[in-house]
């Protein structure tokens, strides 16, 4: 059986259909949800103290404390980019300090980029020019307001200390399923310029919009070869001056990384006509369940706030190998081949 067929097997089985829980499980009944590994839209996860949150109230408890914020020319940080000579790289973002309410007025007054997308494949993105529409995303994945030191009980600085509070370390129910705490905690603030290029993760993911609203675009793990996955050279996006425009950078001695080379599944006809991509927008309140594995692509909306606990996936019986088998085996072509 071919990959093809797997995910036509897994489709005919599963279909797009996703759970919508008017209201958070019992343990039991998310243990029941995990154990699918299908995705979830539940509605009513209230968290009060978030709620209430506005630009000036962030701004008032955060003070001067600065913060860790991506920066790029293109509203693209840790996605695949074409450099000025031609080649191909998967790009990480700069990333500069400041202050929430600096973060708040770059995205207040950021411009909207336009794109001309119209094809299926990376190698067709054009090419990056220097300007001065960089485009700021709070997206420091590395448990930025809770990391596993915290659960372990050893000192866990944050950027993020005066959000503490409001912020739940867990979720009960998600800790008491899977019998441990989160790996991490994460804020997310970010713009409409800020797009998230299609990837998977292996963490169980529950992703909560506290304002604004995002569309996620996901596909199954059955339906990574039709994401066509690379091999790129790593870059980061330099700024030589605080004043100066930014650089695309070639890492010195770092590996290549293996990356779609899918651009925006969301549009038609950015996918071949076998995959099966399941669209799901979170409105303020509603929280997102996505499984270990599951490729998204995230666009949002202006200033939208969110959070996410991500939890480690079992690892032991059949998961990760499945996982891992359904990525591919053998050797991953070069994106800066043409015969790729």
């Amino acid at each position: 059986m071919d990959s093809n067929q797997i995910a036509s097997e897994y489709h005919d089985l599963n279909g797009n259909h996703i759970d919508v829980l008017d209201e958070p499980p019992t343990a039991l009944e998310f243990s029941r949800l995990a154990h699918i590994s299908r995705p979830a839209l539940i509605r009513g996860m209230q968290i009060p103290s978030v709620r209430s949150w506005d630009n000036e109230s962030l701004a008032a408890a955060m003070g001067n404390a600065k913060i860790s914020v991506a920066v790029t020319p293109n509203g693209r940080a840790d996605a695949v980019t074409r450099a000025p000579d031609g080649k191909l790289y998967f790009v990480e973002p700069h990333v500069e300090q400041m202050s929430i309410s600096d973060l708040f007025s770059k995205l207040s007054g950021g411009m909207t980029l336009e794109r001309n997308i119209c094809n299926s494949f990376i190698h067709d993105w054009p090419m990056i020019e220097n300007d001065d529409s960089d485009v700021y995303y709070l997206q420091s994945q590395n448990g930025n307001v809770y990391s596993s030191r915290f659960f372990e009980g050893t000192r866990d600085p944050s950027e993020f200390e005066a959000l503490r509070a409001d912020i739940p370390s867990e979720i009960p129910w998600c800790s008491e399923a899977f019998g441990r705490p989160p790996d991490a905690v994460n804020l997310w603030i970010g713009s409409h310029n800020s797009v998230t290029s299609i990837h998977s993760d292996p963490y169980e993911n529950i992703y909560t919009v506290v304002r604004g609203s995002k569309q996620f675009t996901l596909l199954p793990p059955t339906e990574g070869s039709y994401l066509r996955e690379r091999m790129y050279p790593h870059g980061t996006w330099t700024r030589q001056g605080t004043e100066a425009g930014l650089t695309l950078t070639p890492s010195t001695n770092a590996p290549p990384i293996r990356w779609s080379s899918v651009i925006d599944p969301d549009i038609p006809g950015n996918l071949p006509p076998d995959a099966h991509p399941i669209c799901i927008t979170l409105e303020p309140g509603e929280t997102l369940y996505l499984p270990p594995g599951w490729w998204h692509h995230v666009r949002q909306t202006n200033n939208t706030i969110a959070l996410n606990w991500w939890y480690d996936m079992e690892m032991r019986g059949m998961a990760w190998v499945l996982l891992s088998f359904l990525r591919g085996v053998g050797t991953v072509p070069s994106g800066n081949d043409e015969d790729a």
